[in-house]
């Protein structure tokens, strides 16, 4: 009877913070939902690492195929001298 009063509770958050978070439109807003977390959360620190994550990437990526399409994107560096 406990487990079952338990997973209930649970189940009635779950459903109470999904209602919370939801968008005007139905669908559940990630972004918005992280622009209101607090600066040090560690949901938005990971939220903010992914985003520099994949700006990473799409940078290295246009280095080696050696076609910046970025204002920012930097040259690919010189190749090495040969060691003596």
């Amino acid at each position: 009877m406990k487990k079952l009063l338990m997973v209930a509770a649970a189940g009635a958050g779950v459903a109470f913070l999904a209602r919370r978070f939801k968008s005007s439109d139905g669908r559940l807003d990630f972004g918005q939902v992280i622009e209101r977390m607090p600066k040090g959360s560690p949901p938005r620190w990971v939220f903010s690492n992914i985003a520099a994550i994949r700006e990473n990437t799409d940078r290295i990526l246009e280095l080696l195929e050696g076609k910046p399409t970025s204002p920012g994107a930097m040259e690919p560096p010189a190749a090495a001298p040969p060691e003596a």
